[in-house]
Parts: C-alpha cells; sequence; structure tokens
C-alpha cells in the first residue's frame, strides 16, 4: 500500500519496496513482502545465485533451462509488471581479467535482462561497476538499450562521502561516486534510458554534493539498514541529515528501497509503534523484521507540508519545456491571458508601486485638484488599469488613464471591462501598437508588464524605448529597471528531451520551463540590466557579458546542460518583482525560468570555475541571444547569427 495519503501527490515516490534475496518460490516472495510485510514492490533476483553459463552443461545434464525464480505464469502480468523490480546477478563483472567470468557475466547480464524483459517488468536493477574501467559492461547495457521498449533500467551508484579522509581511494569504487556515474554513462551511447539507484549509506557527503544528483536520473534510493541509527524507545530513526534527502527524494518522485538484515530489534513489550511512526498494520510488523523501517519511512512521508496551492498548479509544468511567449509578434490567448489574470501576487505588488508612484508625484495637498496622466502599455485585458484605479483610490489621488493594447481581440475585452465597470469618464483605450501611437498628451507615469522570464527576452527594452517619447521628462517608469541572472545547472531530463529531437537548431533555443530536476551548481550572476526611462543612446539595447563561476569546493564533479535564466525587476523603489531564486517573489507564478541548453555538457570540478559569454545580439528586424563556455572547454557560440529569435521589431 502507498506510504500515505497524500491527494495531490501521485508520484511514484509514494510506493517503497524491500531488496530480497534469491526465492525459487515468486508467489511466496510476493505474500511475505507485499501482502503480510506491507512493501508495495520488492527488489528480487531472477536467477539462483549460483548459475554460472560456463557451468551450465555440467550442472543440468545437458537440459539447458535456465534456473529462473519461476515461471512466467506463476504471477500475473499485473503482479508482476506492478510488484517485482529485476535484480541482476551482484557476481557479474563484465571487465573482468579473468576471460571464464568475464562471459559468463555477459552471457548472464543478457539472460537476465531477456527475462525481465519477457516478464514485461518496469525496472532492473543492475549492479554496480565494479571499478573505474566499465567500458565492456557500458558496451553491453548500450546494446541492451537499443532494444527494450519500456522497460528501464536502474545502475546501482553507491553514495560515497568524498568529502570525508577516511575513505579509501583504493576501494573497489572511486572516491567520487559521481565520476563512477559519468563515466559509464559516457561509454554507453543511449544512456538517456538509464536511470541510477543510489545506495544510501550511514555516512552521506556534503549538502552541495549530495545536491548535484538532484539533476541526474536518479531513480530509486536504496536505504540500507546501516544507516538507520535508534531512537530512545529501540526503533530505528534517521539522522536529521538523512531525513532532510529523503524529502528530498520524496519531492523528486524518487522511491525508497529498503536493504539490508534488520539490526533493531523490537523492545520486548513494546505493541505501540505508532507512538513514535505510523503503524500501518501491527500485526505485520511481528512478521515481517524490516516493518519497523518501512513504518519510519511512511512516518516520513506524511509529515511532510503539503504542497502550496501554487506549487500544486505547477506540478504539470514541471520540467516540461515550452517556447516563450513572443507578445510584440504574435496576439495572446484568451486562456493565456486569464491565467496570469489569476495571478494575485503580481497585481498586488504593481498596486503598492503604483501606488508610491502617486504619493511622489502628488503632494497630499493638492490630491483633490491635480489628475494624473497614467498610461498602461501593453494592457491586454485591463489587470494593470484595474490596479491603477485600486492605487488611486487608495491614495485618494485623481487619476486619467490611457490604456494602450495592439491586440484586436483584447480590445473587446477592454471595451467591455469599461463600461461594465463605469470607467468610460477615467479610461481611454487606444488600439495601437505603443510604438507607433502619437500620444495626445505627456504621461506623469507609465505602467507595463512586457517582462519575460530572462527580463529582456519579451523585447520590453525595445517596447518601452518606443514608448518613452511620451513620457515627462520627470515621468516615472513602471517597471524601472529590471536585471537578468543565469546560473549553471545540471539538468539532464531536459537536455535529453533538447536532444531527442535530432536537430541543432532546438539546441540554439531558448525554453520556458519550472525547474524541478535539476541541480544548481553555483550561485546566480547577474547579466544584462535595464532601466527606464533609457537614457542611452540608440542602439545600446545590444549587449555583452562575461561570467564566472566559482563551483563550491565540496561540490564534487558534475555536468553543466546549460543555464537557467531568471529575473528581478524594480518596480518603483523598493518595491520589486522576480524569479532570482534568492529574491524571488513568493507565491507568483506568471513566470517560470528560462533554460539555455548546450550542445555538449561540460564538466566542472570542486572549486574550478566555469567562464560563460552571453550576448544580447539586434538587428533591425529581430532580437536574439548568443552564449558559449570558455573554460574549462570552450564550447561552439550558441544561436550564432539568431537562428532563433524574438522577432517583431
Amino acid at each position: 500500500m502507498p506510504l500515505g495519503e497524500r491527494n495531490w501527490d501521485k508520484s511514484e515516490s509514494r510506493y517503497c519496496g524491500v531488496e530480497t534475496e534469491f526465492h525459487d518460490d515468486m508467489p511466496q516472495l510476493l505474500a511475505y513482502n507485499i501482502s503480510s510485510g506491507g512493501f508495495d514492490f520488492v527488489v528480487a533476483p531472477l536467477m539462483d545465485p549460483s548459475y554460472r553459463p560456463s557451468l551450465m552443461g555440467k550442472d543440468c545434464g545437458g537440459s539447458g533451462v535456465l534456473p529462473f525464480a519461476g515461471s512466467d505464469l506463476v504471477l500475473s502480468p499485473s503482479q508482476w509488471s506492478s510488484h517485482v523490480v529485476g535484480k541482476v546477478s551482484p557476481w557479474i563483472d563484465l571487465d573482468s581479467e579473468d576471460e571464464i567470468l568475464r562471459i559468463d557475466s555477459e552471457t548472464t547480464l543478457k539472460q537476465e535482462i531477456a527475462w525481465a524483459s519477457h516478464l514485461s517488468l518496469q525496472a532492473c536493477l543492475l549492479p554496480a561497476p565494479k571499478g573505474t574501467s566499465c567500458a565492456n559492461y557500458a558496451r553491453c547495457v548500450n546494446q541492451i538499450l537499443l532494444g527494450l521498449n519500456n522497460m528501464k533500467l536502474w545502475l546501482r551508484i553507491p553514495l560515497l562521502k568524498t568529502d570525508d579522509d577516511s575513505i579509501d581511494v583504493n576501494s573497489i569504487h572511486p572516491v567520487d561516486s559521481w565520476e563512477l556515474w559519468n563515466s559509464f554513462r559516457m561509454l554507453c551511447e543511449h544512456h538517456s534510458q538509464l536511470s541510477i539507484a543510489l545506495d544510501i549509506l550511514s555516512s552521506i557527503p556534503s549538502a552541495n554534493s549530495l545536491g548535484r544528483w538532484f539533476g541526474e536520473s536518479v531513480r530509486a534510493a536504496i536505504m540500507d539498514t546501516d544507516s538507520f541509527l535508534t531512537n530512545a524507545r529501540g526503533y530505528p530513526c534517521l539522522s536529521k541529515r538523512h531525513q532532510k534527502l529523503v524529502a528530498g527524494y520524496f519531492n523528486h518522485s524518487v522511491q525508497i528501497v529498503v536493504s539490508g538484515k534488520p539490526i533493531h530489534g523490537l523492545p520486548s513489550g513494546g505493541t505501540d509503534l505508532a507512538a513514535d511512526h505510523n503503524d500501518r498494520n501491527f500485526d505485520a510488523v511481528q512478521r515481517h523484521p524490516l516493518r519497523p523501517y518501512l513504518d519510519y519511512i511512511g512516518y516520513l512521508y506524511q509529515k511532510m507540508d503539503p504542497l502550496p496551492e501554487q506549487e500544486r498548479f505547477e506540478l504539470g509544468y514541471r520540467d516540461f519545456l515550452q517556447s516563450p511567449l513572443q507578445p510584440l509578434m504574435d496576439n495572446l490567448e484568451a486562456q493565456t491571458y486569464e491565467t496570469f489574470e489569476k495571478d494575485a501576487v503580481k497585481y498586488i505588488q504593481y498596486q503598492r508601486a503604483i501606488c508610491k508612484a502617486l504619493q511622489d508625484t502628488v503632494p497630499e495637498e493638492k490630491a483633490s485638484t491635480l489628475t494624473i496622466v497614467l498610461m498602461v502599455v501593453g494592457a491586454g485585458r485591463g489587470p494593470l488599469v484595474r490596479a491603477s484605479l485600486q492605487a488611486a483610490e487608495e491614495t485618494g489621488r485623481k487619476l486619467k488613464i490611457y490604456a494602450v493594447e495592439k491586440n484586436p481581440n483584447a480590445i473587446v475585452t477592454l471595451h467591455s471591462l469599461v463600461k461594465l465597470e463605469g470607467w468610460e469618464d477615467t479610461v481611454t483605450i487606444i488600439s495601437s501598437d505603443m510604438r507607433h501611437w502619437d500620444a495626445s498628451e505627456k504621461a506623469d507615469i507609465l505602467v507595463s508588464e512586457l517582462l519575460g522570464s530572462f527580463g529582456d527576452n519579451e523585447l520590453s527594452p525595445e517596447c518601452l524605448d518606443g514608448a518613452q517619447r511620451f513620457l515627462k521628462d520627470d515621468g516615472i517608469s513602471i517597471p524601472s529597471s529590471y536585471t537578468s541572472f543565469i546560473q549553471p545547472v545540471t539538468a539532464s531530463k531536459l537536455y535529453n528531451d533538447v536532444k531527442s529531437h535530432k536537430d541543432l537548431v532546438h539546441f540554439e533555443t531558448a525554453y520556458v520551463v519550472k525547474l524541478h530536476n535539476v541541480a544548481r551548481l553555483a550561485a546566480s550572476q547577474p547579466v544584462f540590466t535595464f532601466t527606464h526611462p533609457n537614457k542611452s543612446s540608440k542602439g545600446s539595447n545590444q549587449r555583452h557579458k562575461k561570467l564566472r563561476f566559482e563551483i563550491p569546493s565540496d561540490t564534487g564533479s558534475a555536468m553543466v546542460h546549460g543555464f537557467a535564466g531568471y529575473f528581478d525587476a524594480t518596480l518603483y523603489k523598493d518595491v520589486h518583482l522576480g524569479i532570482e531564486p534568492s529574491t524571488a517573489t513568493p507565491n507568483m507564478f506568471s513566470w517560470f525560468a528560462i533554460f539555455f541548453p548546450l550542445r555538449t555538457p561540460v564538466i566542472v570540478h570542486s572549486g574550478s570555475t566555469l567562464e560563460v559569454h552571453f550576448w544580447r545580439c539586434c538587428s533591425p528586424t529581430k532580437v536574439w541571444y548568443e552564449w558559449c563556455v570558455t573554460s574549462p572547454c570552450p564550447s561552439p557560440i550558441h544561436n550564432s547569427n539568431g537562428r532563433s529569435y524574438w522577432v517583431g521589431l
């Protein structure tokens, strides 16, 4: 049964598995661990561990029947697919110097994967590479992935504590677990179909080192019983760091698998497990020695804070690549307007900024006699018009509003809104592109919401530069400035989604995306800043910026798949709006981040420097971005000459 009832959570992390030994009676294995034990699935060997192909003829008298754990008929197809994850024999070593072992390993791997695929299992667990040299193992897995349709392969990787001097550098695994994973996938051409099962031990790496895994394709976390502590009542529990790690896995659809022998015996006479954790079926605890561990995992799952309403709304957009809006070129649809208009937080911030601007423009003693001219450029269906009128009412100021909008469909809605609300004497609707309209008078305040995920990517600078000719010399622009930011990220899912298009143009496109399964490898840095009104000379909207990111010394090695872009805007004075992580406006959903992919990912190491260049390029007809890496290894300049661009100038 699932770990708990959380109506909004439909992810795989609701289900907890258990790693078992080989058992030739699969129905009994499932009955013991699932029906009685309460686990949702088993990670079980499919082949007798004593089997070796080179000995098959002698042991089986030439019968050729492989010693699998029962035939496919012992369970129904739905039981095989829902409750069993196959576990490939851990003894295999496809890169062994022993030729017989190497050949046996390759044969067994292919036989077991073929059997698991025949059973329609959802996944199969591969053993960790035995050492730093794993070329033959990767080659065989790559061949297998070519023939797989639906079944996933999980590669087991031990999560070693790289920042601990006690690690034996001569051990079977390299010090950095990520290096083990990366060396394997770099050899495996079809690694996009390969996932990771992390072995969680009693000692775990630093937060930065752990964080990079959230950008990789982790599907399972195998929690060894040795990683559990003992609480005051004798039950298993986890350290605070382990608890935080498990909570992160729950939030990233990673399934927990309990493994190992029970090392926490139930206290004598202890019957009230629910006093420490939720008890799903106490009778089962007495029958299954690993049940206390399952109940503790369930307890951690159920005590998680519920997702805020905003996050629930965004669930369907997580890691989903979207082309940015181009409102200067395209007329937005009603559904798009409606989505943005529901963002109450954004308009509250705008109203606050307009209130401050009105109070600064009109002294209290002139509030009843002086009328302010306010222009909303890019008025859409009127939310900023409403916010402006509410600000005027709140401050006791008088307004004359021009609502300028180029979309003829939105103009229809604006006229209806003005008539419905009785604003005819206050609001004048202008059906025109703001850059080409000849205003009859100049504005005291110019209000717009032309910001994109990267600040300037929806051509706010070009639009407002064109509109500022009808702003008074001492007039106020809201927003008054905005800055774009970028940071390097590990984002294997996003990278593989871009790569799946198998062309260059998709790697030279910036995407709007609700980032989720990503690892942020360094703090974001500012790129381009625009101020309004713009006092610079014409053509200054073309920019170039070189950035140097320092990778924290405790991160370990990591892969940079691209750059996440954000913005932070000053609407007026101390009123801000933005999505840059360190200063993001809470509970605002109008903007997701923007993702600039790299054609070839770049490996960075602890304490190293990543040097990046970004350009904002302009021509008479289009605006576009170019980007590249120059250190530690140079990349091509992406989107050179603006193959992917924003048009409408």
